[in-house]
């Protein structure tokens, strides 16, 4: 029989070659965001089961390489100059649906999993309509919109701990979800595989009448027709107390309640829609966003967010916080 130490040793070689054999050389980042920005990655592995994910991160441990585990590709800037190490693209994509509960895997896009909640009659997921990205994207940066976030709906979030080499479920008090923000994006150790979703029971034509309501305001509001990562700046979640802006803004007594102040709001205020760097504008459709123009280099899109971070700290004493996050 062979003895405990040299099954691992055979499994790990396994392993090994198994990474070895699949993973590209050089590949450009660009072609796998939504920016459509980046330089090659020095290393390139499609994970396409959960093993795959979990191989590939043991493997990356043991070489010491530094690694980024991709989904959609929104929500990122990746550098001109790429990256040296290896870009681990999650595309575990199984999905169910029993009752009320959808069991989705890290990869799917959220595109299928709202497909699946409006043919099943689930409400809960309508805000989600028209967000590019999957669903281990959403859970890491907490996405969400109209009011709503993926942390009202989520029952348990399955991971993978790369330091601890195992698996182990999260309950939705244990990711410590805030406004874009879990424990998941504060700790690389933790790599998402799955989620198990609780919905609610709805009628068909009513999700589908919300989900044709949020993809039109999308399009009517949001710069579709340009790459871009979304929006780039999270809302300021506070007040502002200098009673010279008050009186200049009279829209700031409304956000004051809300205790949130969009950060569009202040883009625009600071006359910046419209301003361009290179190939990167700030959108004249929505300030929020940044987009790639004419071939933008990620330094114009990065120069373009330290303007928009400087003019708005100048006008309103407020640090945007950055949404997007850049390798």
């Amino acid at each position: 029989m062979q003895s405990a130490k040299l099954k691992t040793k055979m499994q790990n070689d396994k392993s090994k070659f198994k990474i070895n054999r699949k993973f590209k050389k050089n590949v450009l980042l660009r072609d796998y965001t939504t920016f459509k920005i980046g330089g090659p990655a020095k290393y390139f592995f499609e994970a396409k089961t959960e093993e795959d994910l979990i191989e590939a991160i043991k493997f990356v441990y043991q070489k010491k390489l530094p690694f980024f585990v991709l989904g959609g590709g929104s929500n990122i800037l990746f550098s001109n100059e790429g990256f040296e190490g290896m870009i681990i693209r999650c595309q575990i994509s199984n999905i169910k649906c029993q009752n009320s509960k959808i069991y989705t895997e890290a990869g799917v896009k959220l595109s299928d999993l709202v497909k699946l909640s409006s043919d099943k009659g689930l409400s809960g997921l309508e805000w989600v309509a028209g967000i590019p990205g999957t669903v281990g994207g959403a859970i890491w940066g907490n996405a969400g919109a109209f009011g709503k976030s993926i942390a009202d709906i989520i029952k348990e979030v399955k991971i993978f701990n790369a330091k601890e080499l195992r698996i182990k479920n999260y309950e939705l008090r244990d990711c410590k979800f805030g406004y874009r923000e879990s424990i998941f994006k504060k700790n690389k150790n933790l790599i998402i595989l799955s989620c198990l979703l609780e919905l609610k029971k709805g009628k068909r034509k009513e999700i589908r009448k919300k989900i044709k309501k949020n993809i039109d305001y999308r399009i009517k509001n949001h710069p579709l027709n340009f790459s871009s990562a979304g929006c780039v700046f999270k809302n300021y979640e506070s007040r502002i107390r200098n009673q010279g802006l008050m009186k200049k803004f009279s829209e700031l007594k409304e956000f004051n309640k809300k205790r949130e102040i969009p950060a569009a709001w202040l883009i625009e205020k600071c006359g910046l829609k419209g301003r361009k760097i290179g190939g990167a504008q700030v959108s004249e459709k929505h300030a929020n966003f940044i987009v790639n123009l004419r071939k933008a280099s990620s330094n114009d899109i990065i120069k373009l967010i330290n303007l928009v971070k400087k003019k708005v700290k100048e006008k309103f004493d407020i640090k945007l916080e950055k949404e997007i996050q850049i390798i």
